[in-house]
């Protein structure tokens, strides 16, 4: 014990002190796992490297995962993890059981401060991005938003799940439509039927892809659309200070027509979700009346902490070293196998299969030869469109990335007999 606590924690306390703050410095992920039956699910211990099999730790093969949405390599960055452990020896507390509109800790107002000036919008701080969206489009679909007038609410298609599965709820509020991804057309001729549309989409998609911000800025523009985007893909890899895809697409000043939500686990590598809102009006609005705002526990201090240690790195040149290691890994694996993602600066790539069957057989065997990867299948498109789905990251080797290009087209031939890409 020192100071009253535990030594484990007071030394993992000076990771700050012993690991310098830089690129170099960018570590690997060790899983001892184990796979659940029938599933491709990896239970892992995080260390100094990846490991996967049966037995002892030391014994098992390697596995480079291509799995994680961590794109910067931040999740495990000794200044994250000393950020939340200092959070919670400052307070002696993890969380307070209390709504935060009666009591909340002088951290997560620290936090919210930093992001602003990161994001450059007015923020409000969530415990996750799902709930982030759940606060949002409740709010959206009265009304509140958008002057008072409730707004014929259109999803995108490809919108992701923790926005589709409020549909429901939205259409007990208001009117609402789907439209197909990226159909600009179909939208702007929802503009010109209702007067007041919100349309909500991603900024960068989990499945791959963008939405074209500069097209529904153009309709914003035009009609007054109201713009719901998440970016939780985007954040910390686009932006001079990792303000994101499509944040780093408007004017200093969001304005009162534009909420974009994001993601603090992702590429920023710590936890949590936000709002960045344009309008002092909406701040005021979500304090008030989103009850998962106001009425539940914000962010624990270990989450907080650790976000105000990825502000840090945000904050320095660090964060430009890590963007341009992505982008030249993207570059390689662009460079070996072909995609439909080809040439964008987006870290998500799917390798088209075609049947569901071959896909899995591709998969697993990557995974025996040391690449853990997903298996895409998209019922709603229908059958023979699967694929391998990989994610890209800044703490991937070249070496990584060329082995595993190597390994998935040799596995390509080995299973469906024709060489990539497959016709």
């Amino acid at each position: 014990m020192e100071n009253g606590m535990p030594q484990q924690i007071t030394d993992a306390g000076r990771l700050s002190e012993q690991y310098p703050n830089s690129v170099g410095e960018i570590q690997d992920r060790s899983y001892r796992c184990r796979q659940e039956p029938g599933l491709m699910t990896v239970h892992g211990h995080s260390t100094t490297r990846r490991a996967w099999g049966k037995g002892p730790p030391d014994s098992r093969s390697d596995v480079i995962d291509f799995v994680r949405s961590s794109y910067l390599g931040l999740d495990n960055h000794p200044a994250i993890v000393a950020g939340a452990i200092e959070a919670i020896e400052a307070h002696r507390s993890l969380h307070w059981p209390r709504g935060r509109t009666r009591l909340n800790f002088d951290l997560l107002e620290e936090l919210e401060e930093l992001l602003a000036e990161i994001f450059r919008a007015r923020i409000r701080v969530f415990s996750s991005g799902m709930l982030a969206n759940l606060s949002a489009m409740l709010v959206l679909a009265s009304g509140q938003l958008t002057g008072g007038k409730k707004p014929v609410v259109v999803f995108d298609q490809y919108a992701h799940i923790s926005l589709a599965y409020q549909k429901p709820v939205v259409a007990e509020g208001t009117r609402m439509a789907t439209i197909a991804h990226n159909d600009i057309d179909a939208l702007e001729r929802m503009c010109r039927e209702y007067p007041v549309v919100a349309y909500v989409c991603d900024g960068v998609y989990s499945v791959g892809g963008c939405s074209p911000i500069m097209k529904l800025r153009q309709l914003q523009e035009r009609y007054g659309l109201f713009l719901y985007i998440d970016d939780a893909h985007g954040i910390s890899i686009f932006g001079h200070q990792g303000e994101g895809f499509a944040r780093s697409q408007f004017p200093q000043a969001l304005g009162d027509r534009t909420i974009i939500a994001a993601s603090l686990a992702k590429g920023f590598g710590a936890s949590g979700g936000v709002l960045m809102l344009g309008a002092a009006d909406h701040e005021a609005l979500f304090r008030r009346n989103s009850i998962p705002y106001a009425l539940s526990m914000a962010p624990n201090l270990a989450a907080v902490g650790a976000a105000l240690g990825s502000c840090k790195i945000h904050c320095s040149a660090e964060l430009g070293q890590r963007q341009r290691r992505l982008a030249q890994r993207i570059d390689l694996f662009d460079r070996r196998i072909a995609t439909a993602e080809q040439g964008n600066s987006l870290p998500t790539r799917t390798i088209t299969i075609g049947s569901e069957a071959n896909a899995v057989a591709i998969a697993r065997e990557l995974l025996d030869c040391g690449f853990y990867t997903l298996v895409k299948l998209c019922p709603a498109v229908g059958r023979g469109s699967a694929g391998i789905r990989l994610r890209i990251t800044a703490q991937h080797e070249l070496r990584d990335i060329e082995q595993l290009c190597d390994s998935t087209l040799k596995q390509i031939v080995k299973t469906t007999g024709k060489p990539y890409p497959l016709r």
